[in-house]
């Protein structure tokens, strides 16, 4: 039998490898907006998700293992299922979109998704819902950062 971490991990890996289809007509765009000053970390936002990525991995698999095929535990694999795949469309939808907004929104979404399913899985295990606070710190700097580029790029919004 397959190990559920390396099902997870796997899961986990060709969700966030489909945001790659993007035409390179959406790249120029975002490319060309204005950016915050303080917004020197950019370089490192790959990396960060990379990070954030592995520890939801690692929760869902948590959350897995304490109660592994029950029907519970697919709906809480259904819903780490939903809250990657609302994050890695951020892009995606947003370049294709040429809209800001729309980014803003789905981060904003994927915060209340991640909040919640970290209060859902915390009776289950307090491990599994500790590796969601990157999910959770990083999303509001994600959602931040996407009005400040509303702010000054208004046009794109």
């Amino acid at each position: 039998m397959i190990p559920s971490w390396l099902v997870i991990g796997a899961v986990t890996f060709l969700i966030a490898f489909g945001s790659f289809f993007i035409t390179p007509r959406d790249v120029k765009w975002f490319a060309r907006l204005t950016r915050p000053r303080w917004l020197v970390f950019e370089p490192l936002i790959p990396l960060i998700w990379t990070v954030i990525f592995i520890c939801g991995a690692a929760s869902a698999t948590i959350v897995w293992e304490k109660n592994p095929s029950s029907m519970m535990t697919w709906l809480f694999m259904g819903w780490y299922l939903l809250l990657e795949i609302i994050t890695i469309t951020y892009i995606p939808l947003m370049l294709r979109n040429r809209s800001l907004r729309v980014g803003e929104i789905i981060g904003w979404v994927g915060l209340i998704l991640g909040v919640l399913l970290a209060i859902s899985v915390l009776p289950i295990s307090w491990l599994a819902t500790v590796l969601l606070i990157p999910y959770l710190v990083w999303s509001p700097v994600g959602a931040y950062t996407t009005e400040e580029l509303i702010q000054l790029n208004p046009e794109d919004a």
